[in-house]
């Protein structure tokens, strides 16, 4: 192997691919990239078994090759280097390394134990713009668990329902559901919510459109030169359309930065008891009413005017998951609803229902 290659794009593709490399496993070559150079083009390559990222950059390669190297020390060095073309040159399993004055050795370790990688053969292809995409998970792995007693609930659900393509995520206690588009054929496809996470670190603003392969086992995203491809999560999703509020005995209409900005102010005062807020609704006034009380700090107590129905009511919501859900809809004024101390409080933007986000009533 011998090439050169300029050191910032260097830089970036090894940042991309060495967050997954694993320190933390039996196996020590997982703690390795593989490093391919043929065709003009070097491939850095990456997986912990569950995920793995192919990032593909052009190089000028004088001799093909194949390595694999330790991820850390390669990526911290490349980075330190000045912004100027890096030589990499193998010779008798060292890895050779030149960039203006500064030159290192770094040992290295055949291929030959490194895993294969998956190439997926897709059962279903999608493409979605990269800015929707963006928004649909950013709006719902902030509900996905972390519980890995229940992996179901770690991921984020991609399915059909109605000729639409939804996506969904749940930890028990909250649940977001964003619907895409429309889309024929049946889609259901339960995806780490770490890997719906990787993929929002590599899309930058110069990428159109994400490819998307599905088959019975795994999804790959191709975004530009860059593939990720993980393992599904095996399960079945649970029915969670009957969770989903039909009707709601109060309802307010509010700004939502008005409402935000309360929330936050009342959270400070909740903290004690563990983020709980209660919220109230005056018909009579058209006021949203939210307090919070706790016996160290205080009180706090707010209004806010806004498009008031229905029955007068109360309900504590815990304020965290309320701040995350008005962060992610994207709209000036929401609506909120909600039917009594007991029942699940559903938001959505006042002006569509793409998304719908539910939180579950603190019941003390």
């Amino acid at each position: 192997m011998n090439l050169s290659i300029n050191q910032e794009n260097l830089s970036k593709a090894l940042n991309i691919v060495s967050r997954i490399a694993s320190t933390k496993t039996s196996l020590p070559i997982l703690n390795n990239i593989l490093i391919r150079a043929e065709n003009n083009y070097l491939t850095l390559s990456t997986t912990n078994l569950e995920l793995s990222i192919i990032n593909t950059i052009p190089a000028k390669i004088k001799e093909n090759g194949v390595i694999t190297i330790p991820a850390k020390i390669l990526t911290d060095f490349i980075h330190q280097l000045p912004k100027t073309d890096v030589n990499l040159e193998l010779s008798n399993n060292k890895l050779k390394i030149k960039a203006g004055n500064y030159k290192s050795i770094i040992n290295t370790t055949p291929p030959d134990e490194f895993p294969i990688l998956p190439k997926l053969k897709e059962d279903i292809k999608l493409i979605i713009k990269s800015d929707l995409f963006k928004e649909v998970a950013t709006q719902t792995i902030i509900v996905a668990g972390n519980d890995t007693t229940r992996p179901i609930l770690t991921g984020v659900y991609l399915h059909t329902f109605d000729k639409n393509l939804y996506i969904t995520a749940t930890d028990g206690y909250r649940l977001a559901e964003r619907k895409i588009t429309t889309q024929e054929g049946e889609i259901s496809a339960i995806i780490p919510s770490t890997t719906i996470q990787e993929v929002l670190r590599v899309i930058t603003d110069e990428v159109n459109d994400i490819e998307i392969k599905i088959n019975d086992e795994q999804i790959s995203f191709q975004i530009e030169n860059i593939i990720i491809t993980s393992r599904l999560i095996d399960g079945k999703f649970i029915n969670y359309r009957e969770l989903i509020p039909k009707k709601a005995e109060n309802s307010a209409i509010l700004d939502k930065n008005e409402f935000l900005r309360v929330v936050k102010i009342s959270e400070l005062f909740a903290r004690e008891s563990a983020g709980s807020i209660i919220i109230k609704t005056n018909l009579k006034k058209q006021l949203l009413k939210i307090n919070s009380i706790t016996s160290e700090i205080g009180e706090n107590s707010a209004e806010i005017e806004g498009e008031i129905t229905g029955d007068e009511g109360v309900i504590t919501l815990n304020s965290k998951y309320l701040i995350d859900a008005l962060n992610v809809i994207n709209s000036d004024k929401i609506k909120f609803n909600f039917s009594g101390k007991l029942s699940p409080s559903l938001l959505t933007a006042a002006d569509n229902l793409n998304y719908k986000h539910i939180i579950m009533p603190v019941k003390s």
